[in-house]
């Protein structure tokens, strides 16, 4: 009688060199090999994937970076955690460093909230765990039927701002709008720093204006029920950008989770350089980096754009030198050896608040 191999094995959903690259990073720290699998595109487009190693009885890990062609990236993480799953695979864990569609986890009008979309998709292909980093909203956690790790990478970036900013003790913590001040906040307690937050035109466009309130327009229907009468709410004017805080004469550094289309963050530079800040810094996660994002951030005021290696950006960064990376493959390693041997997470937790 055969007895079923117990263990875990790591592949990866992309067979494109700039995103294997992570998931070869973190295979090198658990000392382990990539799983062999073969993952392409037929001539009409389709996803296909070939799994050439037995998984039976074994907890599998995939890890999926999200390249431009999102859907794409989305079809090969369902069709591999499919292939494993009717592999007889124990367990299929998909390590998703940035979850695409995050920021549509919101009822926009008379759209749709596709993240929860994207969590049953993925729970039906036969994943049964995710790992994953800073989450644009964490609630989208209860979005999913299974466990989800939604691990932060705070850390890395405060790390970086106190060994490689020159004398960030002269430095300010801004938010580039209200919504971003949570996280501000937290980095600065954390720096001992002081806080700015930025108000006005160039605020997010993820606003109560486009969250489902204003749909339908209120306009009063006068041919409706005599009854009813509901009051005429005034439309949101944004007020002129104001900076709440003194940024003059020092180091600025805007923190956020995602920076992708930049003509926020370049707004926010250009005002920081006019209120007396002499050099800024962009902190993020995910640096999706998208269209021009390069071409402004070299013609900005912005002095570097740091960014971690969630999404792979290589090309960005021979077209901006102004782009720097952080390295997060150390905890998403971790994470994966701690779940197979049944090790508490919190380690890799502690210290870390909820605004994270």
């Amino acid at each position: 009688m055969n007895v079923p191999k117990t263990g875990y094995r790591v592949f990866s959903a992309n067979s494109t060199a700039a995103c294997t690259e992570l998931a070869k990073r973190i295979t090198e720290r658990l000392g382990v090999e990539l799983g062999k699998s073969v993952v392409f595109q037929e001539s009409n487009r389709e996803t296909r994937v070939d799994v050439k190693e037995s998984v039976r009885g074994q907890t599998i890990f995939i890890i999926q970076t999200i390249p431009r062609d999102v859907n794409t990236a989305i079809m090969e993480l369902l069709v591999m955690a499919y292939a494993l799953k009717t592999s007889c695979a124990k367990n299929i864990i998909g390590v998703i460093p940035y979850f695409p569609y995050s920021k549509q986890c919101k009822m926009r009008k008379r759209g749709s909230i596709v993240c929860k979309l994207l969590a049953s998709m993925l729970a039906k292909a036969g994943l049964t765990h995710i790992i994953t980093m800073d989450l644009h909203q964490k609630e989208i956690q209860g979005f999913f039927s299974f466990p989800v790790d939604n691990l932060r990478a705070s850390p890395f970036l405060l790390q970086y701002i106190q060994e490689e900013v020159p004398d960030y003790r002269n430095a300010i913590i801004v938010a580039k709008s209200p919504s971003a001040a949570k996280r501000a906040q937290s980095y600065a307690e954390r720096l001992r720093l002081g806080l700015a937050v930025m108000h006005g035109e160039a605020q997010c466009s993820e606003s109560d204006m486009a969250d489902g309130r204003h749909s339908p327009p209120c306009v009063r229907n006068t041919s409706g029920h005599p009854g009813l009468d509901l009051p005429l709410m005034m439309a949101k004017e944004k007020p002129p950008i104001t900076v709440v805080g003194d940024v003059g004469g020092r180091i600025a550094i805007i923190v956020d989770d995602i920076i992708d289309d930049v003509e926020d963050f370049v707004a926010a530079a250009e005002i920081l350089k006019e209120r007396g800040a002499y050099k800024i810094y962009i902190m993020a996660t995910h640096g999706l980096l998208s269209a021009d994002a390069p071409r402004l951030i070299e013609e900005s005021a912005i002095d570097e754009v740091v960014v971690t290696n969630t999404v792979p950006h290589e090309v960005q960064k021979l077209q901006c030198p102004k782009i720097k990376t952080v390295d997060v493959s150390m905890i998403l390693a971790e994470a994966i050896r701690r779940i197979h041997n049944g090790e508490s997470m919190a380690y890799l937790f502690r210290n870390i608040t909820v605004d994270d």
